[in-house]
């Protein structure tokens, strides 16, 4: 059997690999981009590039739940198949919850912005081609995340995560390398984050291997070669480095102090904050994505709320002027995190993530 380091390891590749390879996509999409006519040709540039981004959302979560299913079976726990996850959930909307064509016109107004500050359009279009890289890496990082976050709450086994991180990290990542958090904690992470879910068993943490994992020294990925490399231990990783990358992510002194004892966690600030929006009066994480008439959620929401009041409502402009009352959809569609914030208990988190169209 794969022990679970492995099978993080497996994943975190495949995961760095989507990433590029929609990354790869969208910059050359990118280059059809007319510095002398930004407009017009963002009118085909922009719509593309939002294809090639919910692909690439889509192939990352899609063998979430396979990926934690054998996560929890190397544990020793038996595969858990009640919910799948809803991969397509994932896809066409940003982490943060905006629409992904908004998202993107970022990248075309940070070129604009370049150039009226003065920079020629060569230079402008590379000012917006390394956002927009970033912005695709980063999101389809997340929809892969996202859907693992799902698939470990739909499994009443997985106790929780643990953190692990592929190089090149940064500081703020490698101090969190190797912690456990609760199924229900939303993953801290930065833009161009490579790090992921180690779905942990409630049979691990009963038996103090903590998902199998103690330490890295029993990963013989930490040893220096070819192939990827995964940690758990920040120790471990910072003396993998050469002293000069030491330097680079932690400074000079500050990687001085640590290569003397100093704590890692007290020279390293990894605390971040996330965009949210207003709703029933509070802030909350939601998205817009699948709330138009033919939107996943949209459709759902009607049926839900057709079988609680027994009132059918109109599908089409048709059966309106038949006279069929017209659905208006008033809930906000929440987030993943928002679902495991507000959530009392597992079963209300469950029955939200199915409410919300991220389990099946």
């Amino acid at each position: 059997m794969t022990d679970v380091l492995t099978l993080a390891q497996r994943h975190a590749s495949r995961q760095r690999r989507i990433a590029a390879t929609a990354m790869a996509a969208a910059l050359r999409e990118w280059r059809l981009l007319d510095a002398d006519d930004l407009r017009s040709s963002w009118s085909v540039v922009g719509p593309r590039l939002v294809a090639v981004l919910s692909a690439g959302q889509l192939a990352a979560a899609t063998g979430a739940t396979e990926y934690v299913d054998a996560a929890a079976e190397a544990q020793g726990a038996e595969p858990d198949t009640t919910d799948a996850v809803n991969a397509a959930a994932f896809a066409g909307v940003a982490a943060d919850g905006r629409r992904l064509d908004t998202l993107m016109l970022r990248s075309l107004i940070t070129t604009r912005q370049a150039i009226g500050q003065g920079a020629t359009p060569d230079q402008a279009l590379r000012v917006g081609r390394g956002l927009l890289a970033t912005i695709v890496r980063s999101e389809v990082a997340d929809a892969g995340r996202g859907a693992v976050g799902a698939g470990m709450a739909a499994r009443r086994t997985i106790q929780g995560y643990i953190r692990v991180v592929q190089p090149p990290a940064c500081g703020r990542c490698v101090i969190l390398a190797g912690t456990e958090w609760g199924w229900n904690k939303g993953f801290q992470r930065h833009p161009k984050c490579d790090c992921i879910h180690l779905p942990a068993t409630l049979i691990a943490r009963n038996q103090g291997r903590r998902g199998s994992i103690s330490a890295d020294r029993f990963s013989p990925t930490t040893r220096p070669g070819d192939g990827a490399r995964a940690f758990t231990d920040p120790r471990a990783y910072f003396n993998s480095l050469p002293r000069r990358e030491q330097d680079r992510i932690f400074t000079a002194d500050g990687a001085r102090a640590i290569r003397e004892g100093a704590d890692m966690a007290q020279i390293v600030n990894a605390r971040r904050g996330m965009t949210t929006a207003t709703a029933y009066g509070r802030r909350l994480l939601a998205t817009t994505e699948g709330t138009t008439r033919r939107g996943y959620f949209y459709r759902q929401e009607r049926a839900r709320t057709e079988a609680r009041t027994g009132i059918r409502f109109a599908r089409d402009r048709i059966e309106a002027r038949r006279g069929l009352p017209s659905f208006e959809l008033r809930t906000p569609r929440l987030m993943p995190e928002e679902i495991y914030r507000i959530a009392s208990n597992r079963d209300e988190a469950i029955d939200l993530l199915r409410r919300f169209g991220y389990l099946t």
